[in-house]
């Protein structure tokens, strides 16, 4: 194994370690049974087959997809905060598209409902880049404040044009089966699994063995040095960059609302767009390891909700568990550059 690959490998589980550490000692400073909640965060996640394939994994997949999509975006030199926002884009555009094809071959609708995502959120992505390349707006800004603007517009279309058919709850009808990914027999993982999986490795291979994808890393590392010495548009990269992160994260609302709800309503998502930061970096924005994280999320966040059930632990103690994992990774990194130049004094 290459030493940065063991290196990264030490660091995520020193990490996770970390984590575990943090939740023991506050569940027991709280006065809970620390033993039995490890336990039951354990078996809700990854323990048994049915947490596995029907919490884990589905939730999994939206982490999955938008880290993917962050990590083009921050290795290319654009930071997008706005993946939650473009995650409503794709879901909204998705409802819409999947309840009108009711009568369409599966294999066509569904995948004319998972496109219709990716180009949702890609078309939200066109103002940050907008804003960016003509007014110099910085897109940290742009696309966080653009995170309520489609929260908003979700709530109004669950409240209007696409409430259910009765009108009593806020929420769209469901989608015809025809516009639904195949379930896995007997559990809720579906075909975006796959779909994410295969976008990882198509992904790592663009970023490590294409002229493109060499283009977007030098871009993102030193844009001056990219434009003088390779003549790269770095303007270009940054907005294809951008684009193709919220493409994703209008993938991953789609594939949310074509696999596993199957209804678009308010709250859709439990913070995925930013969720989806915590995956890349913590993957150090490798496809790969990008999977290999997201599904780390996941089984925390299906384990938080058995712990809550089967020991009485609040679910939202689990943050503790993903705070500490990114702040330890976050001082390794800290660490490792203060080693690599003690000169500096920073």
């Amino acid at each position: 194994m290459r030493p940065e690959r063991w290196r990264a490998l030490t660091a995520l589980g020193l990490a996770l370690t970390a984590g575990l550490v943090a939740l023991a000692v506050s569940l027991t400073l709280t006065g809970y049974d620390a033993a039995s909640a490890l336990s039951a965060l354990w078996l809700g996640g990854f323990g048994t087959s049915e947490g596995l394939l029907s919490a884990t994994l589905p939730r999994a997949v939206p982490l999955i997809l938008i880290g993917l999509g962050l990590g083009v975006a921050f290795r290319g030199g654009a930071l997008n905060i706005g993946a939650e926002g473009q995650f409503y884009a794709g879901a909204g555009v998705a409802t819409w598209i999947g309840l009108s094809l009711g009568g369409w071959p599966r294999p066509v609708a569904v995948a004319l409902v998972l496109l219709g995502g990716a180009g949702a959120g890609l078309l939200y992505g066109l103002v940050p880049v907008w804003l960016r390349l003509r007014f110099g707006v910085l897109e940290v800004i742009s696309t966080l404040l653009l995170n309520f603007v489609a929260e908003g517009v979700i709530s109004y279309l669950v409240q209007g044009p696409l409430m259910e058919p009765r009108h009593i709850y806020p929420q769209s009808a469901l989608l015809p089966l025809a516009a639904r990914l195949p379930l896995w027999t007997g559990t809720r993982l579906h075909l975006g699994m796959a779909l994410a999986l295969t976008l990882a490795v198509g992904i790592w291979v663009f970023e490590r063995r294409t002229r493109p994808g060499f283009m977007l890393y030098a871009a993102g590392v030193n844009p001056s040095a990219a434009w003088i010495m390779g003549r790269i548009d770095t303007r270009k990269v940054f907005a294809l960059a951008l684009l193709a992160s919220a493409g994703l994260a209008g993938l991953a609302g789609g594939a949310e609302i074509s696999g596993s709800t199957y209804a678009l309503f308010q709250n859709l998502s439990p913070g995925y767009g930013f969720t989806g930061i915590a995956v890349a970096l913590l993957a150090r924005l490798h496809p790969l390891g990008i999977v290999a994280s997201g599904l780390l999320f996941a089984g925390l966040e299906a384990g938080a909700g058995a712990m809550q059930r089967d020991a009485g632990v609040p679910a939202v103690i689990v943050s503790v568990v993903e705070a500490a994992i990114i702040l330890t990774v976050l001082l390794g990194d800290a660490a490792s550059r203060r080693r690599l130049s003690p000169a500096t004094g920073i």
